[in-house]
């Protein structure tokens, strides 16, 4: 039964790749247009906590950009790392306080995240992804 379910899984891997990198750039490209159309209030929020707002900005560009790349696979592998990057950063900047529930909650959620983020370094996009059919197209090999 075991070998049967690793053919299977195996079989699934490209599709269960596509998913799986839709699903974490999702959070990523959410949260990158909730920001950009409440840019004033996000700002203010920031700055409360010593953030300013240039820093919004690149945080907006690195959550769109890398989310696009993971979930379209196009240099899925550098999308993936500098997303893990920033949910580590994430969490122990301003998830740190455990005496609050939510505040741990938040903290392993952005580990887990960036755990995903770094299997997905690991194993890169899979078939179906930009890479692969540019790869594919290109007269260079």
């Amino acid at each position: 039964m075991l070998q049967t379910f690793e053919v299977i899984a195996s079989r699934a891997a490209n599709p269960l790749l596509l998913v799986g990198r839709l699903l974490l750039a999702l959070i990523f490209l959410h949260e990158a247009v909730t920001l950009s159309f409440d840019f004033t209030a996000a700002a203010s929020a920031m700055s409360k906590i010593g953030v300013p707002p240039y820093v919004l900005v690149l945080t907006i560009l690195l959550q769109l950009g890398a989310g696009l790349m993971v979930a379209s696979g196009w240099h899925a592998r550098l999308g993936s790392l500098s997303l893990g990057l920033f949910c580590l950063a994430t969490a122990f900047l301003f998830h740190s306080n455990f005496a609050i529930r939510n505040e741990l909650l938040h903290f392993e959620k952005d580990l887990a995240i960036a755990g995903g983020m770094f299997v997905l370094t690991a194993t890169g996009a899979g078939a179906l992804s930009l890479d692969r059919l540019v790869k594919h197209r290109s007269p260079f090999g």
